[in-house]
């Protein structure tokens, strides 16, 4: 039973009218200082909330944003939506959070029940198996304000939120290459998203710039819908590279999942690292430095790119009569070097 107190309740308490009560609460300049202080100490003391719903009825608008993300069950994805909220608390907007577990039917199954719900706009991370946007265009058409995070697309002209993937990927390869590697690997998703597409295009410049052949070989994909045949296809492809007639000395990875995992099979199968074989990849865990060895990492501003995205949205939502120059922002990535890839090749042969 909710027994909070309304504003009527304020103002028969205190001998005042509702039109007061509310002018006071919202710091309105036509109220003086004395009866500001009454009544935001009377609502105070007895826990007044102001009612959401009521209030969002009176603007136009409820106050809600929908946020879809690919999977809860993922540190960085949990790290972005820490930066949403804390944006969104502080707009004095609420976020309910969806995934689509990679899945472009559960995707839109998640949209239709949080556009059903009256959400005045939508921030979504676009599952792997989306390749056609024409839903979410049909959407925005509508009159929805959205903004894509993390995983962008040029099919929707809107704000756009995410890391600088190509350049992070150039920098691990660049690491890599630094550090005396030159036979180096990419294990990448089986998408089509821009952020696979990205950090592959970032590697193939790193090696071209300084002047190494990309060997087709030494790429290879993974099914990243499903963890079970994530792990099968890591473990088949590893086995793949190290028996190649030129194995591989260095593995970058595109991806948390793929990354942590890939350390653990390496271990798992008895490879020495980076005696054997170096690695680096995408991932933000916070236990990169507990990992044996220690895991050499490109790591992502995922709080800052949820923040950045709430702002752009809620900016869309209460300005959404005015034209809009939409912005793609990707923001740098950082290499944190860790006993995986620390070692110069020179000093494993000694």
């Amino acid at each position: 039973m909710n027994n909070s107190i309304t504003l009527r309740d304020i103002a028969k308490a205190l001998n005042l009218s509702t039109s007061t009560i509310s002018k006071a609460l919202n710091d309105s300049y036509e109220i003086g200082e004395e009866t500001k202080k009454k009544v935001i100490a009377y609502a105070t003391e007895h826990h007044y909330v102001p009612n959401r719903m009521a209030k969002g009825l009176k603007q136009g608008r409820s106050r809600s944003i929908g946020v879809v993300v690919c999977s809860l069950d993922n540190n960085f994805v949990a790290q972005m939506l820490d930066g949403i909220d804390k944006i969104s608390t502080g707009k004095s907007y609420q976020i309910i959070i969806m995934q689509s577990k990679e899945s472009q039917k559960q995707e839109i199954a998640c949209i239709d029940l949080l556009y059903s719900g009256g959400i005045d706009g939508l921030l979504i991370s676009p599952a792997c198996e989306t390749t056609d946007f024409s839903y979410l265009k049909n959407l925005q058409q509508s009159g929805l304000p959205m903004v894509l995070f993390d995983r962008l697309t040029d099919q929707i002209d809107t704000h756009k939120v995410g890391a600088d993937n190509f350049k992070g990927a150039y920098d691990a390869t660049m690491h890599l290459i630094n550090n005396g590697f030159s036979r180096i690997a990419h294990l990448n998703t089986n998408t089509k998203l821009s952020i696979s597409t990205d950090r592959l295009n970032g590697y193939k410049q790193a090696l071209t710039d300084q002047k190494i052949s990309f060997n087709p070989a030494y790429l290879r994909s993974c099914d990243y819908t499903d963890t079970h045949k994530l792990n099968e296809d890591l473990e088949e492809a590893i086995q793949y590279y190290m028996a190649l007639p030129e194995p591989p000395d260095a593995i970058f990875t595109a991806t948390d999942q793929i990354t942590t995992r890939c350390l653990s099979l390496l271990n798992k199968l008895g490879y020495k690292i980076p005696q054997d074989i170096a690695l680096i990849g995408f991932t933000n865990t916070e236990l990169a430095d507990a990992m044996n060895p220690a895991l050499s990492t490109i790591h992502q501003p995922a709080f800052e790119i949820g923040q950045l995205a709430a702002e752009k949205l809620i900016s869309l939502i209460e300005q959404k009569h005015r034209e809009v120059d939409f912005e793609t922002i990707k923001l740098e990535t950082q290499i944190m070097v860790r006993a995986s890839t620390h070692f110069f090749k020179t000093q494993l042969n000694d």
